[in-house]
């Protein structure tokens, strides 16, 4: 069995792993020179229901991402404005880590390699084109996964933002994103905020050693730091903007919000440098991502994939989607979660056996459900869905599936017959 995965995002990665994991021969292709996609500046793990959504993954054998990202963690259980028990990993050293643990477990991660078309035989795909460097690529394959993401390329983030602010995507460097959907005939889905497509990245990130050093120990001992704002120095409206909805709240305009990832991720979509360097602390503030975080962020969340429960792509027999594909999920963990389904359900379809759909008594199953009908009334293509806050998580509290007991997920995952499902093999 083939299986290509496209897209080294943390979807990606939880893709190819659980192919692997089901005996498939995988390759695994990123256009860049670095997987993790946005996880390359992200950081945040385990904040509210994400951590129920971590240790569901873990007791259906689908964690081994996570127990690697355990691994390199700076900070463990820690509080910020709407969130408890967060951890924050090393988003200097993460990349490396993940690479060496993919290629050990026997998946070829081809870098550089930028997929631009399809060739189809029906609804069926049959190979991705591309290239790397100077050579023209085809790969065969009997089902692919596309975790390409939303965000970019730089066309989009000029109509629908405010210019390329030069995120970790690099698409000057490496291209800009395209959807493989797309190139098979699928119209995609665009998301929507207070009217505009898509939405804007919800943080930036400072380099550390610029802060002054009493608020660089205070947040290298604490993992986090907050700068109240005086009214003149608040950015009316930007939270409207943001793409992470679980941080759209009153304390992320009224304070300066700062956690220790390796770098200073500052919990704002953009903030003008001037007025950055007139907090307290942050005098000589420097943006390392994005380079332009005074000035804007990257735009998400256009070119969704019509999908099914399953995470099979809608009009195509063999592609299954992943991570912000698969609809307005934001999150590492949610990418991480949707890649491992994705993954064992293009492997499923290799061997021609049905594709595993997650009853609603998984939060996973449950979350796929709901955010694809709500992306189909009125206003739910203005919402984002993550188990760290906001919509989703309220459901979660509501259907009482939200815990940060390990002992009652084990027990309630037993009970839906998933107990180890993704370690089963053929």
């Amino acid at each position: 069995m083939k299986i290509i995965v496209v897209g080294g995002g943390w979807a990606g990665c939880a893709a190819a792993l659980s192919a692997k994991k089901r005996g498939a021969a995988v390759t695994l292709l990123e256009r860049t020179d670095m997987l993790l996609g946005t996880g390359l500046v992200g950081g945040i793990m385990k904040n509210n229901g994400r951590f129920t959504a971590t240790e569901e993954m873990k007791a259906m054998a689908g964690g081994d991402i996570f127990d690697v990202i355990d691994s390199n963690l700076i900070h463990k259980n820690i509080e910020f404005p709407g969130h408890k028990h967060a951890s924050l990993y090393d988003v200097s050293t993460m990349e490396p880590i993940i690479r060496r643990f993919l290629m050990g477990h026997g998946i070829c991660v081809e870098m550089g390699t930028r997929i631009t078309d399809v060739d189809m035989n029906g609804t069926r795909i049959t190979s991705v084109l591309g290239r790397k460097g100077d050579q023209d690529l085809r790969f065969e394959a009997d089902a692919f996964v596309e975790t390409t993401g939303t965000a970019g390329p730089m066309a989009n983030c000029r109509k629908y933002g405010k210019g390329c602010a030069m995120c970790i995507l690099r698409c000057h460097s490496f291209g800009g994103r395209v959807s493989i959907a797309a190139k098979a005939g699928i119209t995609e889905i665009n998301g929507q905020k207070e009217g505009r497509t898509g939405a804007m990245s919800g943080s930036c990130k400072l380099h550390k050693d610029s802060l002054a050093p009493a608020l660089r120990e205070e947040l290298t001992k604490n993992g986090v730091a907050v700068i109240p704002l005086d009214q003149g120095s608040r950015l009316k409206g930007k939270l409207a903007l943001k793409a992470c909805q679980q941080y759209a709240i009153a304390d992320f305009e009224e304070n300066v919000i700062l956690l220790d990832t390796g770098h200073a991720k500052l919990m704002s979509p953009y903030f003008p440098l001037e007025d950055l360097r007139r907090v307290p602390g942050l005098e000589n503030a420097r943006f390392e991502d994005p380079y332009a975080g005074g000035i804007g962020n990257s735009i998400r969340y256009i070119g969704m994939s019509p999908r099914n429960d399953a995470l099979k792509v809608d009009g195509l027999e063999n592609l299954y989607c992943a991570g912000e594909k698969a609809g307005l999920l934001v999150g590492h963990t949610e990418a991480i979660c949707t890649g491992t389904l994705a993954g064992y359900n293009a492997v499923r379809r290799a061997q021609g056996n049905n594709p595993l759909t997650l009853p609603p008594e998984s939060v996973l199953g449950d979350a796929l459900t709901f955010v694809r009908e709500q992306m189909q009334t009125p206003g739910g293509l203005a919402l984002k869905f993550t188990f760290s806050g906001s919509v989703l998580f309220d459901r979660m509290k509501e259907n009482k599936k939200y815990t940060t007991d390990p002992d009652t997920i084990r027990t309630r995952v037993e009970k839906a017959g998933l107990k180890m499902i993704f370690g089963q093999k053929q």
